[in-house]
């Protein structure tokens, strides 16, 4: 397999090439997670992967519990299916706390005194209430725990990785709104073995062809707990050697190249980026890094797979206006087509939408 089929492969198993589901937990579920630290951006990714949803579509079904929010691979936010958020966390959380250690210390957060701030924030979601990010804290501090700098991120962070509590609904992109976990379906627990396995299994379906190198980056699992679970499920995938990597995918699927172009705004920390440590494969037409075209916080250009620039949108009054920056030069079908994603993000938000081209 040529290298030069990667991007093709990936586009088809991350459903940007193809549209196997119709409800966002159904592609939140196929990637076991979607990183959900720019929010905004993170429901557009969902929605690039589905037919006809909208912001709204993902708001309602974020509202219905239907997925949640927490912290889960690399400890960054995710969203997370109702029904996999507790044997994720059992499997990750054990590793990102041990990681935060120096910083809990830093910010004399002993065990005790996360112990406590746990208590009272899980007594004050019981009984179905819900609070703001701003609410939690108010009522830490009213308990005597101050909030101040970072403690408020850690606490509510280690809150969560205990499994007390996730975001079930946003009031405003910066204040989410905390739940009991307990207002979850209760599901079975896994084994470390088949949640190792299930994690390698989602991973490399939904990504792949990807390297092992890849998964541990992903997962931010331990190298040896990344090689434990994909040989638990290598039977079931190919392998595919390209110089000196072995890739890893599902083989269900082939590399597809079109007749046409096919483009994809793509936002900030996309899973088709954020999802692989070398990116090598979807950079070659940009041999040099500018202007953030390799940087993952940047919303970025795909052109066949490949990233080719980077766009930026802007609110003014009832228009959403859409600045691209590409850094190759487009022919007249990649301009038309770059169009119509243009067009479809303007859908997504049920708003007019204007273009602007950034030389």
């Amino acid at each position: 397999m040529p290298l030069s089929n990667i991007p093709f492969m990936r586009l088809q198993s991350q459903q940007l090439d193809c549209h196997q589901f119709k409800k966002p937990e159904e592609i939140i579920a196929w990637f076991c997670g979607v990183q959900a630290q720019d929010y905004p951006g993170s429901k557009w990714a969902i929605s690039q992967r589905l037919k006809n949803c909208t912001d709204a579509d993902i708001e309602s079904t974020f509202a219905d519990k239907k997925f949640v929010r927490t912290w889960a691979m690399r400890g960054t936010l995710h969203f997370v299916k109702a029904s996999d958020i507790r044997w994720i966390l059992e499997l990750l959380a054990p590793r990102i706390i041990a990681r935060n250690a120096r910083r809990y210390r830093e910010l004399e957060l002993d065990e005790e005194t996360l112990k406590r701030s746990n208590e009272i924030i899980k007594s004050a979601l019981q009984d179905g209430q819900r609070f703001s990010r701003s609410e939690l804290l108010a009522i830490l501090n009213e308990n005597g725990i101050s909030t101040e700098g970072q403690r408020a991120h850690y606490m509510l962070q280690r809150a969560s990785l205990d499994g007390l509590i996730c975001q079930g609904g946003m009031y405003s992109n910066n204040n989410p709104i905390f739940i009991s976990m307990d207002e979850l379906p209760k599901t079975k627990t896994l084994t470390r073995h088949y949640a190792l396995a299930e994690l390698a299994r989602r991973y490399f379906t939904s990504h792949g062809p990807a390297t092992i190198q890849d998964f541990t980056w992903w997962s931010g699992l331990l190298s040896k707990d990344a090689k434990a679970g994909l040989e638990a499920v290598e039977l079931s995938l190919v392998p595919e050697t390209i110089g000196d990597k072995i890739y890893w995918y599902s083989g269900t699927k082939q590399a597809v190249q079109h007749s046409s172009p096919r483009v994809h705004l793509l936002p900030s920390f996309d899973e088709y980026l954020v999802g692989y440590k070398d990116r090598s494969a979807i950079l070659e037409k940009v041999h040099s890094k500018n202007e953030g075209i390799e940087n993952i916080m940047y919303p970025t250009i795909a052109i066949d797979g490949q990233i080719v620039g980077t766009w930026k949108r802007k609110f003014n009054k009832n228009e959403v206006i859409v600045e691209l920056k590409p850094s190759i030069a487009l022919n007249a079908a990649e301009s038309n087509i770059l169009d119509e994603a243009v067009h479809h993000f303007g859908e997504f938000l049920e708003m007019p939408v204007h273009t602007r081209i950034i030389s």
